[in-house]
Formats: structure tokens, C-alpha cells, sequence
């Protein structure tokens, strides 16, 4: 489909040049990376390197959900703080057009002169030019609605509670979180992956700005993925392959079962997704004190080939019911790949699109002996999938987890959340807007 329209299209960053008139261009990341297509010698779905190529806005599925995975993710949640319905609907209304600009590579807002900035309206103000000559990098801008948006101390706040999702749930307390209350929630949710940092930031502080009075930002958390290349597997901070045993992202009917909202879900929900993120930091100084064997039995595969235990190759089909001599399971009954497995649980599967992130330090008490106090890496995953159903998809599957999984240990989920993801956008349409506005263009009055 065809981009925005612009009736004085300027330069994109992809086209940076600067001209005479003041008016500049500015703008506006464990899949299975090996299925991207090539495009000259890099794939672009290859984690950590940066490419100019535009990944479509409009589309029936919005973008950033089985597009090849970017190297950088910056997802931030928001808080509606306006109590009017038209507000948010203006919002999502600058959101798309902002979005659809800046995943083309093109600025969120002409620049003016210097000496036009003082009568300037603060919605209207210039783009803040941080992403100026940086190429498309495959933004991609997913946004998500979450429960607050419907009912909030238990007022219909905008007139759409009745239309909240029987699967926008709230989430489980899993046995061992420790949520923080500044990092979890939000009424409303967008990732921007691509695959410079710069751009991904840059996308989100522009969303943020034209936010204005109608919403805050609750919580943000930067992600990274990093691959050797030739599209192998990312690795985590655990040093092992993450995404191995993902459904691929270019098999139409799995994604139609797995991922896409059919018409089990409301109408406004059909084409998307639920998507679930939870900050997961790991005790990477304790995991690092493990021997090689200790952490390939938590996992249940080879920390180098990526191989599960018993087989030779990454891709291999795990084998949950071989036995070593003894007759012990070669891959244990606590191991995070069994209990993470379809297999496990009655075939439930999800869409893994995780990061790995890194906040520096600070003092942290260990939940598993020895028990150490003291300054240890704020690190660890940034864990996002998306699924038709969070009930029968991420809730199914961790319930176990959390009580069983060997990597308990060294994992602590600190914040998330879960968020209905609408349908994608047409030209013309804004983002959620058949939640609002039912399933007429034509009611477009607000």
C-alpha cells in the first residue's frame, strides 16, 4: 500500500540534503533471523546491522510483529491523562500520521526557521533532529491498548468498556515476581524497533511530545538483539541461542493460528495481536559461577552448537522421551526447553520477539543461594511475545514455568505487561480506530 500523503513532501533521511529555504530533512530491533530475504549482501533481518530499508506502515497486521526482528527495541507505556474521549482519539490520530512519516524515513514535522520557533506551537514545534541523516533502519511502530484505557477505578472512562477483549485479562501473579509498580502497566503501549538505537529512541520521544496533555509515559525499557551474522540465532546474556524453536514468522496458516485475532476475537481485534513483555533481570554474576554442564542441564541444550541435549545440531527436533543409560531423561524434567515446549503444553505456542538489555548496576539481593548482597548488573531479557490468545499462549505456558523452570534461579521478573494490539492501518485510518469509531470511515468527525 501507499505511504502518507504529503502535499509538500520534503527530504527524507535517507535523502538528507539541506536547502536554502531553512527546511531540512529529519526523521520522524531471538526470532529465527534466517528467514529474511536477502537484499544486496546483508539480510535485513539480521540483529545489529543497520539497514535503510523501509518495512510498510500500512498493511492489515500492523508492522513490528512478524516483521524480521530489528537489532534495537525501545518500548515504552503510557498513561491516558485526559478525561475526554475526543483527546485520545486526537492522540492516536498524530500517533499514526507521525508514525506512518517516520517509518518512511521522512520527518514528523517540516523544521522552521529560527525565527519562528518563539510563536511555535509545542505540538506543532519542529522534529528535535536526533535521527537527522540516519537512514529508515527498518522502524517499525507496533502500539498496543491496555485495560486501564476501558476501566479505570472502575469508571468506563472513554466509552469502550463494554468493547474490552474477554482475553485482555490481567495477568496471573507467576510465583516468584517481584513487579515494580513504575515498571509494569500502562494504558497504552508502542514498540519501535529498527535497527539503529538512535532511530528507535528518536521515534518514541517524538510519540511522547505529540502526546501533549493526553498522556504520560509510565515506563520505558531499551533492548538489544545481537547476531554473529549469516542470520544465526541471536544469543542472550546467558550466552546461549534464544529463538530456536520460534514458528516461523513467514508461515502464513501457523502465525493465522498463533499470533492473528480471527473472528473469535471483537471486530476491532481482527488482523491483531495480544502482545505480553515482562523485564526479566538475571543474575548474570551468579549464572557466570556455573559450570558449562550445569547451565546446558537448565537450559536442555549445548550452550555453543545451540544443539538440544542428545542431538548435533541447533535445528534438531527435541527429543523429550530419550533416556540416557541410567534411564534418567536425557533433557530434564525441570529443563527450560521441555517446559517451554508445545509438546508440554497441549501444543500451546506463542511468537517470541525478544531483547536483551542492559542498565548498568545497582544493588540487588539475590533470591537463591549464597545469597549475595551488593552491586550487581541490572541486566537481563526483555521478553515480548505475541499470541491470538494470552490465556491459551504466554499464561498457559509460564504458569509451569514459573513454578518449575531450573532458570527461576537466576531470572527475577521486575515489570510488563499485557496490551491488545488492534488490527493494522489503512491510509487515511488511525490507529484503534474501530475500537472508537466502530468499523466506518465515514464517522470520522472527532
Amino acid at each position: 500500500m501507499s505511504g502518507p500523503k504529503d502535499d509538500k513532501p520534503g527530504p527524507s533521511r535517507r535523502g538528507f540534503l539541506a536547502g536554502a529555504g531553512g527546511l531540512v530533512a529529519g526523521a520522524g530491533a531471538m526470532l529465527g533471523a534466517r528467514g529474511a530475504p536477502a537484499l544486496a549482501a546483508t539480510p535485513p533481518g539480521s540483529p545489529g546491522v543497520v539497514n535503510a530499508e523501509i518495512e510498510p506502515f500500512w498493511g492489515s497486521h500492523q508492522a513490528g510483529i512478524v516483521s524480521p526482528q530489528q537489532g534495537h527495541t525501545y518500548f515504552a507505556a503510557f498513561d491516558l491523562v485526559t478525561p475526554k474521549r475526543e483527546d485520545v482519539i486526537a492522540l492516536l490520530r498524530r500517533w499514526t500520521e507521525a508514525s506512518a512519516r517516520m517509518s518512511a524515513g521522512q520527518r514528523v514535522q517540516a523544521f522552521k526557521q529560527d525565527a519562528d520557533y518563539a510563536d511555535a506551537d509545542p505540538v506543532e514545534a519542529a522534529d528535535s533532529a536526533e535521527a537527522m541523516g540516519l537512514p529508515a533502519a527498518r522502524l517499525t511502530l507496533t502500539f498496543g491498548v491496555g485495560a486501564g484505557l476501558f476501566v479505570k477505578d472502575g469508571k468506563d472512562r472513554y466509552g469502550v468498556a463494554a468493547r474490552r477483549p474477554e482475553a485482555l485479562v490481567d495477568l496471573p501473579r507467576f510465583n516468584g515476581d517481584q513487579l515494580a509498580d513504575a515498571r509494569t502497566g500502562g494504558d497504552l503501549s508502542v514498540q519501535a524497533c529498527a535497527d539503529d538505537p538512535q532511530v528507535a529512541f528518536h521515534a518514541v520521544r517524538q510519540l511522547a511530545r505529540l502526546a501533549d496533555d493526553a498522556a504520560r509515559m509510565r515506563w520505558a525499557q531499551t533492548g538489544f538483539a545481537a547476531s554473529a551474522g549469516g542470520g544465526e540465532t541471536p544469543r542472550n546474556l546467558m550466552g546461549f541461542r534464544d529463538g530456536t524453536n520460534n514458528p516461523s514468522i513467514r508461515d502464513a496458516d501457523a502465525m493465522g493460528k498463533i499470533v492473528w485475532v480471527g473472528n473469535e476475537g471483537p471486530e476491532w481485534m481482527r488482523g491483531g495481536s495480544y502482545v505480553v513483555v515482562r523485564r526479566i533481570r538475571i543474575a548474570l554474576e551468579h549464572w557466570d559461577r556455573m559450570k558449562l554442564a550445569f547451565q546446558e542441564q537448565t537450559v536442555g541444550r549445548r550452550k555453543y552448537s545451540g544443539a538440544p541435549l542428545g542431538k548435533e545440531s541447533e535445528l534438531d527436533p527435541l527429543d523429550l522421551d530419550a533416556t540416557d543409560k541410567d534411564g534418567n531423561p536425557v533433557i530434564a524434567e525441570n529443563a527450560h526447553v521441555r517446559l517451554a515446549a508445545a509438546a508440554s503444553n497441549e501444543g500451546a505456542q506463542i511468537l517470541r520477539r525478544p531483547y536483551s538489555y542492559n542498565d548498568g548496576v545497582n544493588f540487588t539481593a539475590e533470591r537463591w543461594p549464597p545469597w549475595r548482597q551488593g552491586m550487581e548488573y541490572d541486566a537481563g531479557l526483555l521478553f515480548i511475545c505475541y499470541q491470538s490468545d494470552p490465556r491459551s499462549g504466554f499464561i498457559k505456558i509460564f504458569e509451569k514455568m514459573a513454578k518449575f523452570d531450573m532458570m527461576n534461579q537466576f531470572a527475577t521478573h521486575t515489570g510488563g505487561g499485557l496490551f491488545a494490539c488492534p488490527g493494522g492501518v489503512a491510509p487515511g485510518e488511525f490507529i484503534a480506530q474501530r475500537l472508537f469509531l466502530g468499523d466506518s470511515n465515514d464517522r470520522a468527525g472527532l
